[in-house]
């Protein structure tokens, strides 16, 4: 069966998830010109996650994609915490504020409980993607017995062979120059491959339909993807600057204004792609300590954040974008999807 069939989309284009930015709007707006629409929705409460959910069904009678975090959970490690919150706290001082003096696990992992998995067996989206992992088997189980594709992320061939025997339908081959969150099952190994590269090798060695995912900003790019064997594209960045899109006036305007692209792991505890700030060019220096484990690490960048930008500092937040980023255009989702599929078909 064709990926199209299988996802029940008109075109090879899937919007990547993008916890934080994704909306229903946005969603829909793919869904409905022929792509796969996506909502992420790790850093979600159960009732946030639905509530979106809802909302899209609203929207568009389109098949969309769930996304969700598959990290396995960090213990909690209160001298790293300790450690790391030291060696920001200055940061805080610079607004006159105090660093906090505990770290909380902000993000939930799939694989913690069954609350995420039941919201899908309640919903039944097309799809369900994952980050980071995968689903224990009994959940990957109870997906597919209710008709669900699943996906998950890739960033090397190990992974990808694991994704296969472990039944999931679909491989996202997440290259090194994708935005946002590697997808790396462990955050130690990271073969650092690009997205081109990573599809010729999973081909090569399973049998899965692949998504080629990161560095597409255009249509002939995708086609490209699609040359080399790739089933289908996700696009992520190309969409942050759409008006339907979460992202806000810093962020949009950081997207044309400032198209250098780093990974660093300081801000989340993970490491990710995201446009060149201070996490880059200050926090990041060779003799930082051991940065608080994910998503540890992440509340504290988040607080910082937050005061900053009520001081009217904005170089804290976490612009996540893909090394392409500076072929960014400015279109809103229709148009950018209907762009697309012209250049994709054009010679």
């Amino acid at each position: 069966m064709s990926i199209l069939n299988l996802l029940g989309i008109k075109h090879p284009i899937l919007l990547a998830p993008m916890a934080g930015v994704s909306t229903p709007q946005l969603a829909a707006e793919v869904s409905n010109q022929g792509g796969l629409g996506s909502l992420g929705l790790g850093a979600n409460s159960i009732e946030s996650a639905r509530k979106q959910i809802l909302e899209t069904l609203a929207l568009t009678e389109k098949p969309f994609q769930l996304n969700f975090f598959c990290h396995e959970p960090a213990n909690l490690n209160i001298s790293l915490n300790h450690a790391w919150t030291e060696n920001i706290k200055h940061h805080f001082e610079k607004f006159a504020a105090t660093a906090p003096t505990e770290l909380k696990c902000i993000y939930p992992s799939f694989l913690d409980n069954d609350d995420f998995l039941n919201l899908c067996l309640e919903t039944l989206p097309k799809a369900v993607s994952f980050h980071f992992g995968i689903p224990h088997e009994y959940q990957i189980q109870q997906l597919k017995a209710v008709g669900i594709v699943t996906m998950v992320s890739a960033t090397n061939l190990a992974e990808a062979l694991i994704i296969q025997e472990a039944g999931i339908d679909i491989i996202i081959a997440q290259g090194i120059e994708a935005g946002g969150h590697r997808g790396i099952f462990n955050q130690n190994i990271d073969a650092a491959i690009k997205t081109a590269d990573l599809v010729q090798l999973i081909k090569q060695h399973c049998t899965l339909p692949v998504i080629a995912a990161g560095g597409i900003m255009n249509g002939k790019q995708a086609k490209a993807m699609l040359k080399i064997g790739a089933d289908a594209v996700q696009l992520g960045t190309a969409f942050v600057q759409c008006k339907s899109s979460n992202a806000n006036a810093a962020y949009r305007k950081a997207l044309f204004n400032q198209p250098l692209t780093q990974i660093t792991s300081s801000i989340s505890g993970r490491p990710a792609r995201g446009l060149i700030n201070l996490w880059h060019t200050i926090v990041d220096h060779p003799d930082r300590p051991s940065v608080a484990p994910y998503p540890y690490a992440y509340d504290l960048a988040k607080q910082l954040n937050t005061l900053a930008v009520k001081n009217g500092e904005v170089d804290y937040g976490a612009f996540w974008a893909g090394s392409n980023v500076s072929q960014i255009r400015e279109l809103e989702a229709q148009d950018l999807m209907n762009q697309l599929v012209v250049e994709m078909s054009s010679e």
